[in-house]
């Protein structure tokens, strides 16, 4: 379909005896903020690493606008438009704030090892060009005038901030956020949902995103995906997925339904 970013068909990925992520079927729209949730072990970051290349699943196929990428390298991958950030931060801890921008925009520049030795003018051009645009990325993600600083030194929710900015460096079409605002107190949560949505409205780039804070994806997303045990068992609205007895139960355990009806009749009764 043209007005998908990403479908998947059919995905499934094998650890030995373990299937950790089990014929599982998506369908994002371009746009969009979609949210993939689940308990711990549901397959979440398995799933993100089979359509970023990390894993090559055993089964289904990866569409991204309409092309199969399920076999292609994670450099192939990145050069067509798909950048992520980690559940663990992953920048380059002693390089600096600017540095880790630049590692970013790797795939999209042009110069060669002989265009740097002689300075020729694509190389000088880029070399501008690449500065230029690690600026406003900088500034973009709120960290004007911390170029300079290692990222080792930058505060935790900065560093968060940095690992998106170098991944917008990649001019990406689709960014994967794998719980982008874990560890966060209140306030840089708040900050974080405001980028995010600043980089779906204002540059157009669909993201979907890993969370387990109920708050954020409830607030964030247009649509939910719920995976248990490798296997997805709903999608829906934020609403519908509320609603859902069968992602209560996942959450809670089994009758967590029942006790989460009983609990909002309760909240019900003395409102």
């Amino acid at each position: 379909m043209a007005d998908l970013i990403i479908e998947t068909k059919r995905i499934s990925k094998f650890f030995g005896g373990l299937t950790a992520v089990n014929e599982v079927d998506l369908q994002i729209p371009k746009g969009s903020i979609y949210s993939i949730i689940g308990p711990n072990g549901a397959g979440k970051t398995t799933l993100f690493n089979c359509i970023s290349g990390f894993y090559v699943p055993e089964i289904g196929d990866i569409l991204f606008l309409g092309q199969p990428i399920q076999s292609r390298s994670t450099d192939y991958i990145a050069s067509q438009g798909i950048s992520r950030t980690y559940q663990n931060i992953r920048l380059f801890s002693n390089l600096t704030a600017m540095e880790n921008i630049l590692v970013g925009q790797h795939t999209n520049l042009q110069t060669t090892w002989l265009d740097a030795i002689v300075h020729t003018p694509r190389y000088v051009r880029e070399s501008q060009y690449s500065h230029d645009e690690a600026v406003r990325l900088l500034t973009y993600v709120g960290l004007k005038g911390l170029g300079d600083y290692l990222a080792c030194n930058l505060p935790y929710g900065m560093q968060r901030r940095l690992e998106i900015g170098r991944a917008l460096a990649n001019a990406p079409k689709l960014l994967l956020l794998d719980e982008p605002t874990a560890g966060m107190n209140p306030q840089e949560t708040v900050d974080m949902i405001k980028l995010i949505r600043m980089v779906r409205d204002e540059l157009g780039i669909s993201i979907i995103l890993i969370e387990h804070d109920m708050k954020v994806v409830m607030d964030i997303s247009d649509r939910i995906s719920v995976l248990d045990y490798g296997t997805k068992i709903a999608e829906g609205s934020p609403k519908e997925i509320q609603a859902n007895e069968r992602v209560i139960e996942a959450y809670l355990g089994p009758g967590g339904a029942a006790l989460a009806d009983k609990y909002q009749k309760r909240r019900r009764k003395h409102a």
